[in-house]
């Protein structure tokens, strides 16, 4: 008798074992101190600066679709602008140390003004790269990913230059040309 109840309760451990392992299957716990992983949208490296665009990426939420689409062009617009104001001031920093030009504060400060009003400019000629819309509890969500080819602004800032017999004087195309595309490589090789 005895051995029966041994051999049950055996029995009865192992049928317990067996029916947890056969249990649900839920992944292990994983650390969430930092919170759960998520895609952006029109975020990927593929919207990101490299050696041939300039582009920033943004987003806006709002009740309205038209604001929300608005909030998003502003915030691509904005890191579109910032990306490239960071790169033509260490360009115009690099070409004008380069060069030593004899009044260097003065062609520089022209210089930087010159290269913000193309900068300007060209932002009213941005392209809309990706746009993905999202509606959830009454609220829109946009993603937007926005580009202006480089040579389009490098050619626009040439351009501009010309026009200004000062600054031809103490322009160097090639070599302004140079270190703009050493800093575009660069920007390129900041994916995130």
């Amino acid at each position: 008798m005895k051995l029966v109840k041994t051999f049950l309760f055996v029995g009865a451990i192992a049928l317990s074992a067996a029916l947890v392992s056969c249990g649900s299957s839920k992944p292990a716990a994983k650390d969430d101190s930092m919170g759960k992983e998520i895609n952006v949208p029109c975020s990927d490296n593929e919207f990101h600066a490299d050696q041939k665009f300039f582009r920033g990426t943004g987003t806006g939420t709002s009740q309205d679709l038209s604001t929300a689409k608005n909030k998003a062009s502003i915030d691509a617009n904005s890191n579109l602008a910032a990306s490239i104001n960071r790169t033509i001031k260490t360009v115009t920093d690099r070409y004008t140390n380069d060069k030593q030009i004899g009044q260097g504060s003065e062609f520089e400060q022209k210089f930087e003004q010159l290269t913000r009003d193309v900068v300007n400019q060209e932002l009213n000629n941005v392209s809309t790269v990706c746009s993905k819309t999202f509606s959830k509890d009454g609220k829109y969500t946009v993603y937007m990913a926005v580009e202006v080819a480089k040579d389009e602004l490098l050619n626009n800032i040439k351009d501009k230059i010309s026009k200004d017999q000062k600054l031809v004087l103490d322009y160097d195309k090639q070599k302004f040309e140079n270190v703009f595309n050493e800093e575009m490589n660069k920007l390129a090789g900041e994916k995130p």
